[in-house]
């Protein structure tokens, strides 16, 4: 097996063009190191400081947003990359017609979130920090500036602006503890969050010495972006559910203090799921021209990213695993103790975010947005039935249950059972073995 490993590593840095995409991937990783080191002493500080009962309040507004996240972005991320990279010349017309997109977007998720707080049994304060949150979304219009330096393999500019973001609302949250503030100055930080990244991004794009992409906006390219994004903005949409609809129960079904351990555990594991969506995003633009290439080299770049994936889940997994419990206590003291052993179950859910995360190029790259589409929904509507079945009785460990087998029905067994997608499972399970795919077609 290290053989393998070690040829398999050397067949990588022998390819053409590793050294840039790996310059990209190194700024985004170690921008996310730096996060994570922020969420293990600032934002540890911020959950210990709030307790399992409050901390789930926040935990559930920020989960309850996320849900709506989706019409904010309208499934353009991947749509404007993919489109930048084939045409560059057309940047501004691009940008431009994105930004205002999701502009609109933004007000609709703000008006959707305004709405569906009134059929919940929240107090008003807890729709008062879910209202705060969601106005955040209005700034996320300026990721379009993130799309550009992506289809160029220049993410050291984007990785500074989130630096500097996380700079400052790391030193607002340490005041806020120290100054012994209230939860509603903690939401506020997130809405500041977003203004201050977007700030950061439209420097650095200005810094580029390009023009102001605001005046642009071509109604033609809107409807086509649209067109192709709307799978994808339903695709969004039911992710999310699949991905926060847990913490959304188990407020409903036992209460803001499970919520608390659950959430505590969560945001230890997406700590780790960063390195996955990093290479995935710096490398889908050699996915795309791979394609273009011929199907062994784009063969060839899957079977290499799905290795990958499998490694980096042995390597972080296990140690979580077996050692989850001492790793919460340590962390988050003894409030916090039932969040150890969901902390080490949730090393399961690694796997399905790393081969998840690298599925996501290949759908987009074989543009199988609507079978995306599909699989999402049936593998949310499994999530919440199983949510709705095991977490009465199981709390927090009925959610987990819940996502794992949603992931795998969602992940592995519909790509086996659709003939389009087989050969992208074949290849799936042969990284798992660090096995070549057979050459064959697509």
């Amino acid at each position: 097996m290290s053989r393998l490993i070690r040829q398999y590593f050397n067949n990588v840095k022998s390819h053409q063009g590793f050294r840039r995409y790996f310059e990209n991937t190194s700024w985004m990783f170690a921008e996310q190191v730096l996060r994570m080191a922020a969420g293990l002493f600032v934002g540890i500080w911020v959950a210990r400081y709030l307790g399992p009962e409050q901390y789930g309040v926040f935990s559930y507004a920020i989960a309850f947003v996320s849900i709506f996240s989706s019409v904010a972005k309208l499934g353009l991320d991947s749509i404007v990359v993919r489109d930048l990279v084939r045409d560059p010349n057309q940047r501004d017309i691009y940008l431009g017609t994105a930004f205002w997109l999701k502009l609109g977007g933004a007000l609709l998720t703000l008006g959707a979130v305004t709405l569906a707080v009134q059929y919940t049994e929240n107090d008003h304060l807890t729709n008062l920090y879910i209202l705060i949150i969601a106005s955040g979304s209005i700034f996320q219009s300026f990721e379009v500036v993130d799309f550009y330096f992506q289809s160029k393999v220049l993410s050291k500019f984007v990785s500074l602006c989130r630096i500097t973001q996380l700079v400052l609302s790391s030193l607002l949250k340490i005041y806020l503890v120290l100054t012994g503030a209230d939860l509603l100055w903690f939401v506020a930080v997130s809405l500041i969050d977003q203004a201050t990244l977007a700030v950061s991004l439209y420097l650095a794009y200005r810094y580029q010495r390009h023009g102001n992409f605001f005046k642009y906006f071509d109604l033609p390219l809107a409807k086509n972006l649209l067109r192709d994004s709307w799978p994808l903005i339903l695709s969004g949409f039911v992710l999310m559910i699949q991905a926060r609809i847990d913490q959304v129960m188990l407020k409903a079904l036992v209460g803001n203090a499970e919520v608390g351990y659950y959430s505590s555990a969560m945001r230890l594991i997406e700590i780790f799921s960063f390195i996955p969506m990093i290479l995935t995003t710096s490398l889908f633009p050699a996915i795309v021209n791979a394609k273009n290439m011929s199907v062994s080299v784009y063969k060839d770049r899957l079977s290499h990213l799905y290795k990958f994936m499998m490694l980096l889940f042995l390597g972080v997994a296990i140690p979580i695993y077996f050692f989850g419990n001492e790793i919460v206590i340590f962390l988050y003291k003894d409030a916090y103790a039932p969040a150890g052993y969901l902390f080490s179950l949730m090393a399961l859910r690694l796997f399905f975010t790393n081969y998840g995360a690298a599925r996501g190029a290949y759908l987009m790259a074989e543009n199988l947005t609507r079978y995306a589409l599909i699989t999402l929904i049936i593998g949310a509507v499994v999530n919440v039935l199983l949510n709705y079945l095991l977490i009465p009785i199981y709390h927090s460990k009925g959610a987990i249950f819940a996502s794992l087998v949603s992931f795998f029905v969602a992940t592995f067994l519909l790509d086996f059972c659709y003939g389009k997608t087989r050969e992208n499972f074949k290849i799936m399970m042969a990284s798992m073995l660090f096995m070549n795919p057979k050459r064959k077609s697509c």
